[in-house]
């Protein structure tokens, strides 16, 4: 599989068993602190907050798997959770169809995101879905989804074929392991319907070519950390 016919590369082996489940205790700690309300989508960028995060974050594995695709220089732009829980109201949470850089305001639209799983991530549990190739046209006109759950901050929605529909592939991951994928990529996920959590840490990163040139969905400008390589644009730094 290649990821740029593709777009996304899977499976990639980050953190051994006995790692994963220190990572997992401690994403539970933090979880216990902040609650599954604030846990579910509302825990963006505490790698400035909690080591376990930030050392996520620079991890070699992580980084090597980035470099394979961005080259030799690039920034961390953020790190947010993604938590699915099974149980009540939050069982129809999904997360609609979309393509990450749509509302970051990046010009040139280059990223990929990195999705580290910190509890294993299947289709009960509403893993990741992909459509493969559909990086390939940049991004797409986004419109809001009419189906009532979707996570996405601002509950955007990019509309799919049936073909597109049907291509689509399941990401499952053992927690420890991530997938990595292209920023223009259409992908979501479907409800969790087990009685298990679905969390996983998406790392976000960018070339160090790329510079913000309208603030993000949320009105906000990036605070990126050069992780890897020099900055020779110096576009971010005011930041």
């Amino acid at each position: 599989m290649s990821f740029i016919t593709e777009g996304f590369l899977a499976s990639i082996p980050v953190l051994s068993a006995d790692e994963a489940a220190v990572v997992r205790e401690q994403f539970n700690a933090l979880e216990a602190r902040v609650g599954r309300e604030t846990a579910q989508i509302g825990l963006l960028d505490r790698h400035n907050e909690e080591p376990f995060i930030a050392a996520l974050a620079v991890h070699p594995k992580v980084l090597e798997a980035v470099e394979t695709v961005l080259g030799p220089d690039f920034f961390l732009l953020a790190t947010h959770f993604f938590c699915k829980y099974g149980e009540g109201e939050a069982a129809s949470k999904f997360v609609a169809w979309h393509q990450d850089v749509t509302y970051w305001g990046l010009e040139p639209a280059t990223a990929v995101t990195v999705w580290l799983a910190i509890d294993d991530a299947d289709e009960e549990n509403g893993c990741m879905r992909v459509v493969p190739g559909s990086h390939a046209a940049g991004i797409r006109e986004h419109t809001k989804a009419q189906q009532a759950g979707n996570l996405l901050s601002i509950n955007q929605e990019v509309p799919v074929t049936e073909e597109e529909e049907a291509s689509a592939v399941n990401l499952p991951l053992r927690a420890g392991f991530a997938s990595l994928h292209d920023g223009c990529l259409i992908h979501g996920s479907l409800p969790n319907v087990s009685t298990r959590r679905r969390c996983g840490l998406t790392l976000r990163y960018v070339p160090t070519e790329v510079k913000q040139s309208t603030t993000n969905s949320h009105g906000k400008r990036w605070h990126p950390t050069l992780v890897r390589g020099i900055d020779r644009y110096r576009h971010w730094i005011e930041e």
